[in-house]
């Protein structure tokens, strides 16, 4: 089986879109926790958040099969082995981000004293997880320390992507760019 150059259109679309999310992400949860506890907009982010976080897990269910089913482009040969494997314990990093972050949040609001229901997208009721109360402030926790890995993560997978680019000149970052109509 020939490796194929460069992502195929759903890989991209996931990659971007979930990006996309998690920055997203990560903005509303440093805002809604900085607003005025109880205040009508920390509601609605936090409520907004929790349906963007679940998003991101049901995709991310989505992203790993189709990783599964679906060769990536192999890593230049010119990288040296330390360097493949950084990219790969960073890619499985950001992967079990993308499920521990959004588990760890529905664990936050399960466990949580204020027992307020979460409603994706105000019409699709979230059960909470059966977990006891007092996990709620090491869930918070864990959560809080975990946004703060994943900027560290996404500031060395940037930044090497862009290494690759600008300094290496190689494909790493144009295989998971859109065409754009470009062959």
């Amino acid at each position: 089986m020939v490796s194929p150059k460069r992502y195929d259109a759903v890989a991209i679309t996931l990659h971007w879109a979930m990006a996309a999310m998690i920055l997203g992400l990560l903005a509303v949860g440093f805002t809604m926790t900085a607003l005025k506890p109880g205040s009508p907009l920390q509601f609605q982010l936090y409520q907004g958040h929790k349906s963007v976080g679940i998003t991101v897990l049901a995709l991310a269910l989505l992203r790993l099969g189709w990783r599964l089913a679906h060769r990536p482009p192999p890593l230049p040969d010119t990288m040296p082995p330390w360097e493949k494997l950084a990219a790969h314990a960073g890619h499985a990093a950001l992967y079990v981000l993308m499920f521990v972050m959004p588990l760890l949040g529905w664990a936050v609001v399960s466990t949580s004293p204020f027992n307020i229901p979460t409603v994706l997208y105000g019409t699709i009721p979230l059960p909470h997880l059966p977990l006891p109360r007092n996990l709620n402030d090491t869930a918070k926790l864990l959560h809080a320390t975990g946004a703060w890995i994943i900027i560290l993560t996404l500031v060395g997978h940037v930044g090497a992507a862009l290494r690759h680019h600008h300094l290496l000149g190689d494909d790493v970052l144009r295989r998971m760019l859109p065409h754009f109509g470009r062959k």
